[in-house]
């Protein structure tokens, strides 16, 4: 057992819990990633709209590893920060940037990355937001486009300016258009207090309601509640193109605007491989309900890079159905150790939750749905807990705290001008 190589590729939430769950298997496992951190990913529209420092929600993973080691003394977990250019299936080979590495057994849990639907422009003129980086690079031009605004003279260039349009109403555009009304109720209102009546707030969707992965009702509430907010909500709208300055729609209309953020699409990401894979929807790969890859048994796929389907319906991808798969996984994996077969993976959906801002959120868990204040507590208290680190989790808190008692965000700093 201890000649055993079981190589994880991706430190996010599955990836992670694999490695934690194959801590004291005996075998030697190797965890890579292309950083040496570990992205809360629920959290990044918080970075992207000055509420949270990137540093509150990025835990090293040596760290996270070395604790692993001081709780489990046989624990023989390795991480090496390479990026992965290609699995030989053969060989059982991963080929890095730095080396190449045998494995055994092999899981990826990469992730995803955004899809832009084949919209003309969106690659090049919208801002994704699924990397720290991408999440500061929002963060400076939002305050970009403030600073900008309050030294132009023409109208519609500066209506241009802050006009900020979000394209898709999933959670993470609700979360990001409700993190920017309380922006703009908090810090911005002082700070620009002449822009603020000129400030438009834009969120396309293109099906008939927000929320799609919940019950209409909540996606209903989520609309009046952000319509309330001033939030003008796009229904059944398409994007069909944008550019450098505009934002055009199915309906013919042109939206002028300096700021589009896409939160629209996913589709799987993961590293080239020396023989094709039965893929799905959005690139995921094709697994058995053991999580093993159809044309390969040892190696597994888990979390958003996964098609499975539970009751009829493919799983969405959130990160609690990543961390049980990263449990199953490991489970199967010792199971194979063994000579014994891999068991089916079932998902236990303890709820979902989605937080507008302002106070107000909507949940469902089992069969009551609910909404306000209470899903909006629940939904801080959830991603508190489930934050790495304690000392993350204390600073978030006093964030929040700072934030909602005092209506205000300090961070405020343009790292860098980037030129779109």
């Amino acid at each position: 057992m201890n000649s055993r190589r079981v190589v994880i590729v991706g430190a996010g939430f599955g990836g992670l819990q694999a490695a934690q769950s194959l801590a004291d298997s005996g075998a030697d496992v190797l965890l890579i990633d292309r950083n040496n951190y570990h992205t809360f990913v629920p959290l990044l529209y918080q970075v992207a709209t000055g509420q949270l420092e990137p540093e509150y929600i990025a835990y090293p993973i040596r760290t996270i590893l070395r604790r692993f080691s001081f709780l489990r003394n046989k624990s023989k977990v390795q991480f090496l920060m390479a990026e992965v250019e290609q699995i030989d299936f053969s060989g059982q080979t991963v080929e890095t940037d730095s080396c190449v590495i045998t494995y055994d057994f092999l899981v990826l849990a990469t992730g995803s990355q955004t899809q832009f639907l084949g919209v003309p422009g969106a690659l090049e003129y919208a801002f994704s937001m699924r990397t720290l980086e991408e999440a500061i690079a929002i963060r400076n031009h939002i305050f970009s486009c403030f600073e900008r605004a309050i030294q132009e003279s023409d109208s519609s260039r500066r209506q241009q300016l802050l006009t900020f349009t979000i394209v898709g109403g999933g959670p993470t555009g609700v979360e990001v258009a409700g993190a920017f009304v309380e922006m703009l109720r908090g810090h911005l209102r002082r700070d620009y207090r002449t822009l603020l009546k000129e400030v438009r707030l834009i969120l396309v969707q293109s099906g008939d309601h927000l929320l799609a992965d919940l019950p209409k009702k909540l996606g209903a509430y989520t609309y009046k509640r952000l319509h309330q907010l001033g939030v003008e909500v796009y229904l059944q709208t398409k994007v069909t193109r944008v550019t450098f300055e505009f934002l055009h729609l199915q309906n013919d209309e042109v939206i002028p605007t300096s700021t589009v953020i896409w939160t629209a699409g996913l589709e799987a990401n993961y590293p080239t491989t020396s023989e094709e894979v039965s893929s799905a929807n959005k690139g995921k790969l094709l697994v058995h309900p053991t999580l093993q890859l159809l044309e390969q048994s040892n190696i597994y796929a888990i979390g958003d890079l996964a098609y499975i389907e539970q009751n009829g319906k493919p799983l969405t991808g959130v990160a609690p159905e990543a961390l049980q798969q990263g449990v199953v996984v490991a489970r199967n994996i010792q199971r194979q150790f063994r000579g014994k077969s891999p068991k089916h993976f079932s998902y236990f959906n303890k709820g979902r939750l989605a937080i507008i801002g302002c106070y107000s959120g909507v949940g469902k868990i089992g069969a009551f749905a609910f909404t306000g204040c209470l899903a909006w507590l629940m939904w801080l208290g959830v991603h508190l807990v489930y934050l790495p680190g304690y000392r993350s989790r204390f600073l978030v808190l006093l964030t929040w705290l700072h934030t909602y008692l005092f209506g205000d965000r300090s961070v405020r700093l343009i790292m860098s001008m980037k030129k779109r």
